[in-house]
């Protein structure tokens, strides 16, 4: 069955004896309620998404989680490259998100666009592990500690970063699309699975770090062992059950047809306010807006005007040329489409502010994994691998998701009339002030750890348990960080923009990443001059890693203020129907 045919038949959600079925072609045809006896959607479907998204983070971080000391003890490159490549590789990652968006909710819909992401997904774990034990793991048992590697073939190097890179593209294409077809499987008319909705992102990234979880412990350690070909198989297979899994739910699904290109839209709308930028914006309702309760925007609601951005409302004035042609989207555009555009523009500088947060957060995959590294890693006889740190992460994200959902909603709900508890603004603020303490706690350890070495010893006396707290913190910030991120960008963005609402999420990480890379690049560049082997050297007892987490700490500060400002500034979507963000929404959402 061709996608298109299976989005239309299946977007209907049955609640009355009649309903209008949208065609193929846009035409609408009357179905019987016989021919649809279950509802599609709900909780059924939304678990199966939830274990879909457990077992692919499984499989993914089976691969992230090790990959800096992949890099060091099998392709002998040297701490500051290794951490370099990781940032630049997690930062791929996430900016792929922006391709599954825009193609889901331009083109292929949420199902086809995660279903073909994750074979190919699947497709780059096979290859990994193919080329991971045929050309790189030699000899055998060698990227431990003790058993150095053999000098990587070209052709196995080339092989290792082809394979990373389609990892990285198929679970970052798939992920915000799977987080927004989450989402689908409720009714935002439904109150009570409106509530629901809500619930299902934190849900979500509850999901994320179960599967995480063990990655962080079991996995990493037989590959902190060696045994590395064996943990990219076991991730490979979690993604081979995760794909099949999906697939065999796709008669249960709600489904969401795809909008047609936003960005085409967008570009719309300023085109046509360029080509009338001599033209005064008409009053609000002397602009452009089709009849009748929908969009010219298939399938979206329409987005009331605000009064942000006066100047694009020229794209929706009517001139005495757009009189002759109101279908030249490039000379007049409808207020929803003017409105679309709008919304873009007002989630940027929120967006923007998150990302010196991304930066925080993606030192767990590299500084934090090398500062455990030259640590008293010993537990009697028992090696503790230092990227299993992060299961303090995981724990602290699974207990702050409950008690954050069980008692601050509440609680806070109490005291602010919001039911929601704090605002996604507000939730997204305080994540920016426990992320500063996780840094300023990694620049403490770090500064401690300085202080008992042993001179030719690689590894510091200080225990490896001393990063407990900031690994709990980071775990802390993220369920206020990027939980707020889901909800606030999934829900504000209109109905045509919902992948790429949650994209920018993922993108912010992805930004993150590079934001590090430059940072660690600019900062050796600046500090690793002469003799002085700067803050971030391969041999970090010569180095001073801990400025550069309290270089990192203050433009973190830096970062809050102008936040504050730029969640002040923002206003809520205005939704038509009145499903959502009505004045009252507008009102709390804006309280910082």
């Amino acid at each position: 069955m061709e996608p298109g045919i299976c989005n239309s038949v299946n977007s209907v959600n049955v609640e009355a004896t009649e309903k209008k079925v949208t065609g193929g072609n846009g035409s609408y045809t009357e179905q019987s309620d016989t021919s649809y006896k279950k509802i599609k959607g709900g909780w059924k479907t939304a678990i199966i998404l939830l274990a879909n998204q457990a077992l692919a983070t499984l499989a993914f971080f089976g691969v992230g989680v090790n990959l800096v000391l992949f890099l060091t003890r099998v392709l002998r490159q040297d701490s500051a490259e290794a951490a370099n490549n990781v940032s630049k590789w997690t930062g791929t990652v996430y900016i792929f998100s922006l391709i599954g968006a825009f193609l889901s909710d331009s083109y292929w819909g949420r199902y086809l666009t995660c279903a073909i992401f994750q074979f190919i997904f699947v497709v780059g774990l096979g290859m990994l592990s193919l080329s991971s034990w045929r050309f790189l793991i030699k000899p055998v048992g060698c990227g431990n500690e003790e058993t150095t590697c053999l000098e990587p073939s070209s052709v196995g190097v080339g092989i290792f970063y082809l394979s990373i890179y389609l990892v990285a593209f198929g679970y970052g294409g798939h992920q915000p699309t799977l987080a927004t077809f989450g989402a689908d499987q409720f009714d935002e008319k439904n109150e009570k699975q409106k509530n629901a909705r809500e619930a299902f992102f934190s849900y979500f990234y509850f999901a994320l770090n179960v599967g995480s979880l063990f990655s962080n412990t079991i996995l990493v350690y037989y590959e902190d062992s060696g045994m590395w070909t064996m943990g990219f198989l076991v991730s490979l297979a979690s993604a081979v059950i995760a794909l099949v899994s999906y697939l065999a739910g796709y008669r249960k699904y709600r489904y969401v047809k795809g909008y047609g290109n936003p960005v085409i839209r967008v570009v719309q709308v300023f085109v046509a306010t360029v080509r009338k930028w001599k033209v005064g914006p008409a009053k609000e309702l002397q602009l452009y807006e089709v009849d009748g309760p929908e969009s010219a925007i298939k399938g979206s609601r329409k987005i009331h005007h605000s009064n942000d951005f006066r100047f694009m409302d020229k794209a929706a004035t009517i001139t005495e040329k757009d009189a002759v042609n109101l279908k030249n989207h490039w000379r007049l555009c409808t207020v929803t489409q003017v409105e679309e555009a709008k919304c873009v523009l007002r989630m940027l500088p929120v967006w923007l502010c998150t990302i010196i947060y991304s930066v925080v957060f993606t030192q767990m995959a590299s500084l934090f994994v090398e500062q455990g590294d030259v640590m008293n890693n010993k537990i009697g006889n028992f090696h503790l691998p230092a990227a299993s740190m992060s299961v303090f992460d995981i724990c602290s994200v699974l207990l702050c998701t409950g008690i954050y959902r069980q008692i601050l909603v509440p609680l806070a709900g109490r005291f602010s009339g919001n039911p929601r508890g704090l605002t996604e603004l507000q939730r997204m603020g305080v994540g920016l002030i426990i992320g500063m303490l996780a840094i300023l706690a990694a620049g403490a350890t770090e500064f401690e750890r300085l202080k008992h070495i042993t001179p030719g010893e690689k590894a510091s006396s200080l225990s490896i348990f001393w990063q407990i707290p900031q690994y709990v913190l980071v775990g802390a910030s993220e369920v206020f960080m990027y939980v707020g991120q889901l909800e606030f960008f999934n829900g504000q963005a209109p109905d045509g923009i919902k992948s790429f609402g949650s994209s920018l999420c993922m993108a912010s990480i992805s930004l993150g990443n590079y934001v590090s890379s430059l940072l660690v690049y600019m900062v050796m560049g600046i500090t690793a001059r002469g003799e002085n082997p700067g803050w971030i050297p391969n041999n970090l007892n010569v180095g001073h890693m801990d400025r550069f987490f309290f270089l990192v700490a203050v433009l973190t500060a830096l970062d809050f203020v102008l936040y504050l400002l730029c969640a002040r500034w923002y206003k809520s979507i205005n939704l038509g129907d009145g499903d959502m963000g009505s004045q009252e929404d507008e009102e709390v959402i804006s309280k910082v």
